[in-house]
Order: C-alpha cells, then sequence, then structure tokens
C-alpha cells in the first residue's frame, strides 16, 4: 500500500539512528541521520564535485563541463549584477551557492526516491536564511533608514498609513511565499509522477492477467506516456524553481542595497 501512496515518498525515514538526547528548550530529542539529510549530503556533494571538475584544469578553449559551469556561473553573476547594480558582485556567492544547491537538489529528487526541496521545513530554512541576510544588509548599510523600505516615495499623505502597512505586511510574507512556492511546485509534480507511474503499474499488472486485463493496455501506455512528459516538465520546473528563487533573492537583496535610490 505505501508503495502506492503517492505521498508515501515524502515521509521522512531514519537511515542510522543515534537515540535521543535531552536539549534545552527543545527536551527529549530524537537524533538521527535520515533520508532528507542523505539528499541533501548528496547534492552538496554533487555540487562541489561539479564545481570541482568545471574549474580544475581550465582551457581557454572550454570544454563541454567547463562550458556548461561558465554558463551557469555567467547566468547567475548577469542575473545578481542587473538587478543589484555594480554591488551585486559582493552578493554573487550568496546567490549562487543558493541556486546551485536548490538545482541540485531539485535534479536529484528526480532520479532518488526522495526530494529535499519536497520539504517545506528545508524550503522554509532556505527562505529564512535568506530574509535574515536582507535584514542583516538592510540594517548594515542604512541603519534605521532601513524602515524607509515600506515608505515608497511620492504616495499622497492621506494614504501614507495604509501604504505603509501593506508594504510592512508584503515583507513579513517574502520569507511565506518563497518556501511555499518552492515547496508546494515540488511537492506537486512528484505527487503527479507518483499517481501516474502507479496506473502504469496496476493496469500493466491488469493487462498482464489476460482476458479483459487487455482492455487496460492503452491506459497504461497513455500514462506512461504521462509520466515521460511529466519528467521532461519536472526536469524544466527544477530548474525555473531555483532561478526563480535566485531571482527573487535578488530582487529582495536589492530593495536594502540601493534602498532610496535605484541603480
Amino acid at each position: 500500500m505505501a508503495a502506492n501512496d503517492p505521498i508515501h515518498q515524502f515521509q521522512i525515514e531514519k537511515l542510522v539512528d543515534f537515540g535521543t538526547v535531552n536539549l534545552p528548550l527543545f527536551g527529549r530529542t530524537e537524533l538521527a541521520f535520515t533520508n532528507s539529510h542523505m539528499a541533501m549530503t548528496l547534492a552538496f556533494v554533487v555540487v562541489v564535485g561539479f564545481m570541482s571538475l568545471v574549474t580544475a584544469n581550465m582551457q581557454v578553449v572550454p570544454g563541454r563541463l567547463q562550458a556548461a559551469g561558465e554558463t551557469i556561473f555567467g547566468m547567475i553573476d548577469n542575473l545578481a549584477e542587473s538587478i543589484i547594480g555594480h554591488d551585486g558582485r559582493k552578493y554573487f556567492p550568496f546567490v549562487f551557492t543558493v541556486f546551485m544547491f536548490i538545482l541540485g537538489m531539485n535534479i536529484l529528487g528526480l532520479l532518488l526516491t526522495f526530494t529535499a526541496t519536497s520539504q517545506l521545513a528545508i524550503t522554509a530554512t532556505f527562505a529564512a536564511i535568506t530574509i535574515l541576510l536582507v535584514l542583516i544588509i538592510g540594517f548594515a548599510k542604512n541603519g534605521l533608514g532601513f524602515f524607509k523600505l515600506f515608505v515608497p516615495s511620492g504616495v499622497p499623505i492621506v494614504l501614507l498609513p495604509v501604504i505603509v502597512l501593506i508594504e510592512f505586511v508584503s515583507f513579513l510574507l517574502r520569507p511565506v511565499t518563497l518556501a511555499l512556492r518552492l515547496f508546494g511546485n515540488m511537492l506537486g509534480g512528484h505527487v503527479a509522477l507518483k499517481v501516474f507511474a502507479g496506473f502504469v503499474v496496476a493496469l500493466g499488472a491488469m493487462a498482464a492477467g489476460g482476458g479483459l486485463g487487455y482492455l487496460g493496455i492503452p491506459g497504461a501506455a497513455l500514462s506512461l506516456s504521462m509520466v515521460v512528459a511529466l519528467t521532461a516538465l519536472e526536469i524544466l520546473v527544477a530548474f525555473l524553481q531555483a532561478f526563480v528563487f535566485a531571482v527573487l533573492t535578488c530582487i529582495y537583496l536589492n530593495d536594502v542595497v540601493n534602498l532610496g535610490h535605484g541603480h
């Protein structure tokens, strides 16, 4: 039953159990190395391995691997500079790291039985780190002038209290939308894949029984074609969701880096 449950693939399972400990504030806490940790560790190893291969023995005329790495590097570099301006280079390492790590977890989720970015706790952590960085840079660069972020210029005085409240609530919702967008897209895509894959197995098994079961062959073929199409779509979604996260990170950083003036 668990194998046919489209939600079962998101269940956190212990791979190595370290027992329980009593932690201040948290009380009795279970320690374990889970499939979620495994997925994130593999993504880290793959990303670091990929970048090590790309940057090792770099040539003037790049090979395919070096060209791929340079394309990704240039894409995020141009993204940061086009949105944040000449200060974008300062924040490029953070944006690039977030993009590569999310992309790695998204792609590995298509190959493994577990997708780390389909866990809200993980996407929320990325969102919290991003917004925390925005707050730190905002206060470091602007001091209390950071609060000008909630006061758009040119707004009539009579509307200012309402606009400030809307801007403040909008800012508070940024980490929520960052986390939910990535989580929802990865969760929904993998659920759809699992459902159609389940149809393939069920209808294929019915056809293998012979007799009227052969009627299941067209349905199994249609479901299989949907699995192939959705897999291709999910590869695109894996990249787009990592890219959208990087774009929004740059936009939020630009709000505080260039507060009060454009670039």
